[in-house]
């Protein structure tokens, strides 16, 4: 099979291209690497093609002779939401016309869209279920130009499939991936990022680990390989429909900020900050949707979890000698 991943320099999209082309699969990428990378991309066997997902003649070429397309081109990092919001949903709003205007242009009718968790925005219901309603909380608060994008093409896709464009529109929404070289505006890469600043002023003694909000925040944490299984498993399994992508270990931010400590061989004291508005208090995907799928392709023993542990541990060790 032949799959087009749009935005697969990027940190899931390279791991998913990865996967995909060690599983027989033929990868074709499309990015215009102002946010990826292509070295990421080195050993894979994978073409890459230089180009800008709202560029609908450049992603109509790249689709040509796909089977399938794996859409992950986005504008990510929550600095960026508030930041660039305009960049965010022009990116969002403009590459999924793109992409679906590409999809009817050859005939390619297979779409697996990647959105996010950010489309739950505060979750009224935790752990949360996909049936749960989706909502823009405030759109004066910039923040959810992102999680507003994502929702925008969650419906564009869902519509062009109604429509018979698509033969099958399936909806992955990752919870909080994690690993080496994910970039630099996330939690886990900022609070290591944090600490190798940290402790090159201070070797020795206790550290004062500034947070964002009191640190009872909780989140739950898939490592990149575990992510990339379950994305695997949809876009060559899944049935048509929206599947939240994840783990159900759920952290508090201070255990996180603790733990990645830890693998800096130091003690912390965690200094409380104010938590951005919009910013969820508590984010946990329910799984039972992609647990059965899983089970029902003869995978018994259900979803692979790394333990957080071995995978913060190669993730901070990634970042001290990158950071």
């Amino acid at each position: 099979m032949r799959v087009l991943i749009t935005g697969g320099a990027g940190f899931i999209g390279s791991a998913l291209a990865r996967r995909l082309a060690g599983d027989g699969h033929e990868v074709r990428v499309l990015d215009d690497m102002s946010r990826g990378s292509a070295r990421r991309l080195d050993g894979t066997g994978t073409e890459v093609i230089h180009g800008d997902v709202r560029d609908a003649a450049a992603v109509a070429a790249a689709m040509q002779g796909c089977d399938q397309v794996a859409h992950l081109a986005y504008m990510q990092g929550t600095q960026t939401f508030y930041a660039e919001p305009r960049a965010v949903l022009d990116v969002a709003l403009r590459g999924m016309l793109a992409v679906l205007g590409a999809c009817q242009a050859t005939g390619c009718a297979d779409l697996l869209l990647v959105s996010s968790s950010e489309a739950y925005q505060v979750a009224p219901e935790v752990p949360t279920p996909e049936t749960v309603p989706l909502t823009v909380p405030d759109p004066l608060n910039m923040r959810y130009s992102y999680g507003g994008g994502k929702i925008a093409c969650e419906l564009m896709a869902l519509a062009w499939e109604r429509a018979g464009v698509l033969d099958r529109a399936v909806i992955a929404r990752p919870h909080n991936i994690y690993g080496p070289d994910m970039g630099r505006e996330h939690v886990i890469p900022e609070f290591c990022l944090r600490m190798n600043a940290l402790t090159r002023e201070q070797p020795e003694g206790l550290i004062e680990f500034p947070i964002q909000g009191t640190g009872q925040e909780t989140r739950s944490f898939c490592w990149i390989g575990d992510c990339t299984a379950q994305l695997a498993l949809l876009i060559s399994r899944g049935l048509t429909g929206i599947y939240n992508v994840g783990t159900m270990e759920e952290r508090t931010i201070t255990e996180v900020a603790h733990a990645v400590a830890a693998c800096y061989g130091r003690e912390i004291k965690v200094i409380p900050g104010t938590l951005p508005a919009g910013s969820p208090p508590r984010r946990l995907p329910a799984l039972a949707k992609i647990r059965e799928l899983a089970s029902l392709r003869g995978r018994s023993t259900g979803l692979h979890v790394t333990p957080f542990e071995e995978g913060l541990a190669q993730t901070a060790a990634w970042y001290r000698s990158d950071g």
